[in-house]
């Protein structure tokens, strides 16, 4: 999968939380509801959480990885901040982070509610996105991309729940419980 941006470790060691075995349940569970699926060996999506509400520091899930029903600790980094205008990531970990990585800091930047926000793919959210009333980005833009990141930002508000056209969902919440649950919570309602 492509990065469309550089990053620069500020250490090689996993990030240290104890909520990260919050995540790792989150990760299993969306793994199971296949709303991470599995592509060219790696699982889709990201997950990530905020663990200090004063700054726009965020563990989230390292890219490429393989499937995330029963994830290690080294499958997970630390982003500090991203340079948005320069493509640069300043992480802790010892990989990658997601390729997602400037998005999500872009919507924890723009909203302190925010605390959790869980990527993820399901084809049946993509086509019952309208019906349901969710918003959708106003056009496909390519994953990882400064130009997904002000798609989403156009429409952002105070939505929880929005589709990227053509791509996947992001669930945010003030807490992983929460982003967790609405995911849940509207692909039930696809299934119905």
């Amino acid at each position: 999968m492509r990065v469309s941006f550089t990053t620069t470790f500020t250490d090689n060691h996993p990030p240290e939380d104890p909520a990260i075995e919050q995540l790792k349940d989150w990760c299993r569970k969306f793994h199971e509801q296949g709303l991470t699926p599995s592509y060219e060996g790696s699982s889709l999506g990201n997950l990530s959480f905020r663990p200090e509400r004063e700054n726009n520091s965020f563990i989230i899930t390292a890219s490429q990885l393989e499937l995330k029903d029963n994830l290690t600790s080294d499958a997970f980094v630390c982003v500090h901040a991203c340079d948005y205008d320069h493509r640069i990531v300043r992480a802790s970990g010892t990989r990658e982070p997601s390729s997602e990585s400037m998005l999500h800091f872009e919507i924890y930047k723009a909203r302190s509610d925010i605390n959790a926000i869980f990527h993820g793919h399901c084809a049946l959210i993509l086509k019952r996105a309208e019906e349901l009333d969710l918003p959708v980005t106003c056009r496909e833009e390519p994953f990882g991309s400064v130009a997904l990141v002000r798609r989403v930002l156009e429409m952002l508000d105070n939505h929880t729940f929005i589709v990227m056209k053509n791509h996947g969902f992001l669930s945010l919440g003030m807490d992983m419980e929460s982003a967790g649950r609405l995911a849940l919570r509207v692909h039930g309602e696809c299934l119905l």
